[in-house]
């Protein structure tokens, strides 16, 4: 019996990882990226995991960061060590440049035996029957079928517009490329820098982060806000001040995140993975190791129901999806709810960060991808703490005084 044709729309972490994976198992496979050269705009963190869990080489990570300071709105700073409960040498956080990272990721999928063509897809038609889709490479219109597909094609996916998937509100990420001299750079090998404050961004947070020859520069905003994110920007390098002064921007890069997770992620003969799915952290904006995860994930149960590939089976998908990562999805939506969304929550959250046991609690979900847990003394020491803080700064007698700081005007 001839093996089943799959086809793969999107060739970034997601789609390039469902690729190689389904062209291990034997199976047809054309991935069809839309630009090979154009490199996604992105803060290019992962956690050690790609490395041990997908082979990904060292050599591809630009940066090791394993010290990150934190400064609140009132510039109130936490030094944090990238550590563990059980510190090991891996505990990092790696940096990468996604036009990279992307190609050889689509590289090892080509020598798996993936078909990977550059090309704009124009259409797609998802039926019981199979799928059928158009698209342009090199100028020329083209027409492709296969029995199943994997949308792993971004936040306006066309695939889970063509599967009837609903719209989902999205945030927008906008950064700069700043290349520094070469004595400043050296003091940004192994550390990042976040900006919290309204004047930054309301809804999330504002980056610092190493990359090969340059810092990427960086601030999200929320639907609402999404107007003023070069503001966000500029006023986010305002404050930075002298350790961005010596610098040149040499490129300016934005794109959409999803801001919710889609509820139906597995449909007949269709898969949405990544960034189409919703699988974003609301939190971090972190999107790749998901990415990457729920491709592996939906490329092994189209193998397993290669010659089945119905809404019932692929279900399955969701199923280990959910088993193992709802909760720790949950959680950080309610932490997003706490400790986001204004000045006095984002105190909070930095005066929280500087807890021993919150900065392994977060590293240890970080670095393993798990719900790290904590003994009930420890959980209900935080929570003390926790409400300490959020009297303290809803109270104005009780707020400590701003610390100096270059101001920067709200937007």
């Amino acid at each position: 019996m001839a093996r089943a044709k799959y086809l793969v729309i999107g060739g970034g972490p997601g789609g390039a990882t469902a690729g190689k994976i389904l062209a291990e198992g034997g199976a047809d496979v054309t991935i069809l990226e839309r630009s090979f050269s154009k490199p996604k705009p992105c803060g290019g963190a992962i956690p050690p995991l790609v490395v041990s869990e997908f082979g990904v080489p060292t050599e591809i990570i630009d940066c090791q960061m394993k010290y990150t300071t934190i400064y609140s709105p009132t510039n109130r700073s936490t030094d944090i060590a990238v550590l563990g409960s059980k510190p090991t040498d891996h505990d990092y956080i790696g940096m990468v440049r996604r036009e990279v990272f992307d190609n050889y990721l689509r590289q090892q999928a080509a020598k798996a035996g993936a078909t990977v063509i550059e090309a704009k897809v124009n259409s797609i038609e998802v039926t019981p029957q199979g799928v059928k889709a158009t698209y342009t490479e090199k100028g020329q219109e083209k027409k492709i079928e296969a029995d199943a597909v994997i949308g792993a094609d971004g936040a306006y996916s066309i695939v889970a517009k063509a599967v009837g998937a609903p719209r989902i509100q999205q945030a927008v990420a906008m950064q700069y490329r700043i290349r520094l001299p070469e004595s400043q750079m050296s003091e940004w090998r192994e550390r990042a820098e976040l900006y919290l404050g309204s004047e930054v961004s309301p809804d999330f947070y504002g980056w610092i982060f190493p990359k090969h020859d340059h810092v990427s520069v960086g601030v999200g905003a929320g639907p609402e806000n999404s107007t003023r994110v070069r503001a966000y920007l500029d006023n986010l390098v305002k404050r930075a001040g002298t350790k961005l002064s010596d610098g040149a921007i040499y490129a300016t890069e934005a794109h959409a995140l999803p801001m919710f997770r889609q509820k139906q992620v597995a449909y007949d003969r269709a898969l949405l993975v990544g960034d189409a799915a919703g699988m974003v952290v609301n939190t971090s904006g972190e999107g790749i190791y998901w990415a990457m995860k729920s491709g592996k994930i939906a490329a092994e149960t189209l193998l397993k129901y290669e010659f089945a590939p119905t809404a019932a089976n692929l279900k399955e998908y969701q199923k280990r999806w959910n088993k193992q990562y709802g909760s720790m999805y949950r959680f950080l939506d309610k932490l997003q709810e706490v400790y986001y969304g204004s000045n006095r929550n984002f105190e909070v959250f930095t005066a929280m960060c500087r807890d021993v046991d919150v900065q392994r609690l977060t590293f240890d979900s970080y670095l393993h991808k798990e719900m790290a847990k904590l003994p009930l003394t420890s959980g209900l020491r935080i929570l003390g703490k926790m409400a300490f803080n959020f009297t303290r700064w809803s109270i104005p007698a009780l707020k400590p005084k701003p610390e100096v700081r270059q101001l920067v005007a709200e937007v």
